[in-house]
């Protein structure tokens, strides 16, 4: 009861003043304080303005709090989107950048591959030359108006470019499948030139199995450069294909990879002799060739089987003037 007094006495008393700032008039004015309120009272909100206590305040304290935490998930939920969005942007500008990057990993992998037989110097010449091939086929599509991918190098097969569409007419085609070989053989040949001024069996042995490689990739078979070319070419040229690389066997016994080129050539001349009629009309006007355009194919295409045998004979160091590959 007491205590109950006190605070009857303490709400009706007179609420005590503080001085303030000088008014306008140059006189201290008086502020009466508002009374504090009973301690222990019933509510929790407070009459006169104060902070809120009790279980309400609680309450209330607890809905604030979830619903910042709420709008921090939010801010940081759209940074992140925010972020993702500059990554993607960024992605997209680089992505000349990550075909680049595409083209070198994998020819570092076949360098580290190749190195483990023949050793860095002549793996890392051998990419190089398989580069020069592929870039042949890019340099083409991108002449004949066809999106291709970058270069891609798998060990101990090669390289590869896909075409993104297929070419016009077989035309077309054959010229994409014999630009791979056409620089590639330039490649070799200037390699070979500058081994036989230095004397170098490395740049020999590099000249050497770059002839082979473009080689190989004249066989007359899908989806090998050869079998692109032969496409664009009339039959009689095939049997006159196959006649010719006949006799190359017989004057290069040594070779077996124009033995096996001249074997797969005489299946592939027989299978397209017996599907020569069955084309549709589509598949007909796609293989319609100009006759001096069919010569030209064969030409290039005989032409560059005769000059990569010849530059194979010339580099074979293995039993020419003594030397030995093992040396290098």
């Amino acid at each position: 009861m007491d205590g109950m007094d006190n605070a009857d006495l303490s709400l009706s008393a007179t609420p005590p003043v503080v001085p303030v700032a000088a008014s306008a008039s140059g006189y201290p004015s008086h502020t009466p304080l508002p009374p504090h309120p009973a301690e222990g009272s019933l509510g929790g909100d407070n009459p006169f303005g104060g902070p809120p206590r009790g279980p309400a305040a609680k309450a209330k304290g607890t809905a604030g709090n979830v619903r910042g935490r709420i709008g921090s998930a939010l801010a940081a939920l759209g940074a992140l989107i925010a972020k993702f969005g500059v990554a993607i942007k960024g992605l997209l500008v680089a992505l000349p950048n990550l075909k680049l990057l595409l083209t070198a990993g994998t020819a570092l992998v076949s360098v580290a591959a190749y190195s483990l037989f023949f050793g860095w110097w002549f793996a890392a010449g051998f990419v190089a030359l398989l580069f020069v091939h592929e870039m042949g086929h890019v340099i083409q599509l991108r002449r004949e108006g066809i999106k291709a991918t970058a270069p891609v190098f798998l060990p101990f097969m090669g390289a590869v470019v896909g075409m993104r569409q297929m070419p016009d007419d077989a035309l077309a085609e054959a010229r994409v499948g014999l630009a791979g070989p056409v620089l590639g053989t330039i490649g070799a040949a200037a390699v070979a030139g500058v081994g036989a001024l230095t004397g170098s069996d490395l740049l020999l042995a590099l000249a050497y199995f770059g002839f082979l490689i473009n080689l190989f990739n004249l066989l007359p078979v899908v989806p090998l450069d050869g079998g692109r070319a032969a496409a664009a070419m009339s039959p009689w040229m095939w049997f006159a294909g196959l006649g010719v690389l006949v006799a190359l066997v017989f004057l290069e016994p040594g070779n077996p990879i124009l033995l096996i080129i001249a074997l797969f050539a005489a299946f592939q001349t027989y299978h397209r002799w017996k599907q020569r009629k069955t084309r549709s009309p589509a598949q007909q006007a796609y293989y319609r060739v100009a006759p001096r355009h069919r010569l030209l194919v064969f030409a290039v295409y005989v032409g560059l089987i005769v000059a990569l045998v010849f530059g194979m004979s010339e580099t074979h160091i293995l039993t020419s003037a003594g030397h030995s590959f093992r040396s290098i």
